[in-house]
């Protein structure tokens, strides 16, 4: 009995003698983003591809300085998101090729070390979706491309699948998507991205089978509002607001609030939409799961003065590369989207 009491003594000792800090759990936030670039095409017009409108010898005379303002226009922005931190993950749309993301990675944000994930799609412009991380916080386990099938057999943009972990062991799916567009009108067109909403509502559902508390990030330019038929019905992505979330249902969408409030990444005739969501699983909203966790009121717009149009007729409107073939040596026709997570081991 003496020889036990001596035992649990010292090891009373020893835990006093450990660092609080070694004890408590280990916390890590993490930045996701999104932001469609508008138009990140290379110089060069390459056989087989429709990017001749991205040229030299084009209307919008696309050339090299050009494209190198469009890279540091980019970084820029990348670079300020998260306090100056850039984001953990970013979700783009509209990069032409695997080589213009690269350029962006290694351009002013190199000390950011991003690693690029990007498949190609079947798109007739040749864009497609791509996704940069921060190779100190994660580790690239999976990249697959889900191909939409549109009733006309027409040809779109893939769904990128990444799955990544964590340095706290957390594996995170996190989907990026570029729905296909209202071209021809938005009841016309409604068709295609509901089939594009139930190519990802499958993929969806068979990661919940293998596991119900899965950490699902779906983000994107989804060409449809977050009450549209689409989104709502067909992905079954449910309105969240903070402390009012709906369990039932196995996916919540975060851009709700700024839906409500009236804000918006893009203008349209005048009109805001917020067609740039992010839609997380049910275990990504509860604060007791013990691994990753939005943070609830975060999910934000980001803007900076310098982004944002100041001309009297397009104030306030983010402010573009190009203003049909007018070069106004901006950044985007889109503001990003960002929200925080926390990660704890």
């Amino acid at each position: 009995m003496k020889t036990k009491s001596i035992f649990v003594c010292l090891l009373f000792i020893l835990i006093l003698a450990v660092p609080s800090h070694t004890l408590a759990q280990k916390q890590d936030t993490v930045t996701i983003a999104f932001w469609n670039v508008e138009n990140f095409f290379d110089t060069l017009n390459t056989n087989g591809k429709n990017d001749e409108e991205f040229s030299p010898g084009s209307k919008k005379h696309w050339n090299s300085e050009r494209y190198q303002t469009k890279v540091l226009h980019l970084a820029q922005v990348i670079g300020d998101m998260n306090g100056n931190s850039g984001p953990d993950i970013l979700g783009m749309a509209e990069t032409e090729t695997k080589e213009v993301v690269t350029d962006l990675v290694n351009s002013t944000i190199k000390n950011l070390h991003y690693e690029v994930v990007r498949i190609q799609s079947p798109d007739e412009r040749h864009i497609s979706t791509a996704l940069i991380y921060k190779t100190d916080k994660f580790k690239l386990l999976n990249a697959v491309g889900d191909t939409v099938h549109l009733e006309n057999n027409h040809p779109t943009r893939l769904i990128l699948h990444v799955t990544l972990l964590s340095n706290n062991n957390d594996t995170l799916h996190v989907f990026v998507n570029h729905w296909p567009s209202r071209l021809g009108g938005e009841e016309k067109s409604e068709i295609n991205r509901i089939s594009a909403a139930k190519t990802l509502r499958s993929s969806v559902e068979n990661l919940l089978k293998s596991n119900p508390a899965v950490n699902i990030v779906i983000i994107g330019d989804f060409n449809d509002e977050p009450d549209n038929n689409s989104i709502k019905r067909d992905l079954n992505a449910e309105e969240f607001i903070c402390d009012s979330a709906n369990f039932s249902y196995s996916l919540h969408n975060l851009a709700w609030e700024k839906k409500r409030s009236g804000e918006g990444t893009l203008k349209f005739n005048n009109q805001w939409n917020l067609l740039d969501q992010m839609i997380v699983s049910t275990a990504d909203i509860q604060p007791e799961h013990l691994s990753f966790h939005y943070v609830c009121g975060t999910f934000a717009i980001f803007k900076q003065s310098y982004m944002i149009e100041t001309t009297e007729k397009y104030a306030g409107n983010p402010l573009p590369t190009y203003g049909g073939n007018k070069y106004l040596a901006g950044y985007s026709d889109h503001f990003p989207i960002l929200a925080k997570f926390i990660s704890t081991k």
